[in-house]
């Protein structure tokens, strides 16, 4: 189905105007012409209707953003799909991804840095509390209104934590610049893995620049178990600085409890350091020793035909 101006989806959904188009999708801003609203319809690109994987990661994401409510994340209000296509009907946020203000103007200042991963720090405790892993946050799936709010969006790869994923052991799924080190391993994604993702994108905001970029995707992906994290500047100031390194820390159990605890840790005084996470942001920028900390086995290469989907 090829997908323009005027369409109408399902006797309901008008199409307007494409507001963001990707490697799987497209998001068009529409008319609920039933309830007379604006929304965020999301389509299959019309070469990958066709792909069964692809429109089971549309199933994926509408029964795990469904059962999410949270102010925080983008609300899901439909799901249908044909023969060729299938779409995903949101409401529709006046804003712009995270990657948009970051390359538009990082590095951000620490306030502002501070709210945006307190929200969605928040979310990611929601999803979890629900039993959703996003395995995919990064800065592309954080939409910030004029105003500074953060909404967490794009569950197309979470997984169910009591359900199977639509991967194999082994597999890496998601942006080879944010995978966990447990992801890059082949270990299943945890909610500590959504975490670490999550102090990658404060990293980046903090600096403008993401803490580990490789010559390849797969090197990209492999830095993040065989490298350390570089430092934050002293003048980063704390509880954010403290709380993003330990974010970032090999092991999970050296990173914040939840994303509750990392929450909680950026709303402490002004210049109040997180006591209870200095040693796992110590763990994030020390040397690697051998190439592994302890506790973590060889990283390997994906097996043919795995990819560390690229930004």
């Amino acid at each position: 189905m090829n997908f323009a101006p005027g369409l109408l989806l399902t006797d309901r959904y008008r199409l307007e105007e494409l507001i963001a188009e990707g490697g799987m999708g497209q998001v068009w801003r529409a008319t609920d012409e039933t309830l007379q609203r604006p929304v965020a319809v999301k389509v299959l690109r019309p070469d990958s209707g066709g792909d069964e994987s692809f429109v089971e990661r549309f199933r994926v994401e509408a029964v795990n953003s469904a059962a999410l409510q949270h102010p925080n994340i983008v609300t899901v209000h439909d799901f249908g799909e044909g023969d060729e296509s299938a779409f995903l009907v949101m409401e529709l946020i006046e804003g712009q991804p995270l990657s948009a203000v970051i390359g538009e103007r990082g590095p951000l200042p620490a306030d502002e840095v501070t709210e945006i991963l307190h929200q969605a720090a928040s979310a990611l405790q929601a999803a979890h509390d629900a039993g959703v892993v996003h395995r995919d946050v990064k800065p592309a799936n954080i939409v910030v209104d004029a105003d500074g709010y953060a909404r967490l969006t794009d569950f197309g790869i979470s997984k169910a934590m009591a359900g199977s994923g639509l991967t194999q052991t082994g597999e890496m799924l998601g942006t080879a610049h944010y995978l966990s080190p447990e992801q890059v391993q082949g270990r299943p994604a945890t909610p500590a893995s959504d975490i670490y993702s999550l102090a990658v994108v404060g990293f980046e905001m903090i600096s403008g620049a993401r803490p580990f970029v490789g010559e390849s995707m797969v090197a990209t992906a492999l830095a993040h178990v065989g490298q350390p994290a570089p430092q934050l500047p002293e003048t980063v100031p704390e509880p954010l600085r403290t709380t993003v390194l330990a974010g970032l820390a090999k092991l999970p159990e050296q990173r914040p409890a939840d994303a509750a605890a990392f929450a909680e840790a950026l709303r402490l005084p002004a210049g109040t350091v997180p006591a209870h996470l200095v040693d796992g942001a110590a763990s994030a920028v020390s040397p690697v020793v051998a190439g592994l900390p302890d506790g973590m086995f060889t990283p390997y290469p994906p097996a043919r035909g795995d990819t560390a989907e690229g930004a």
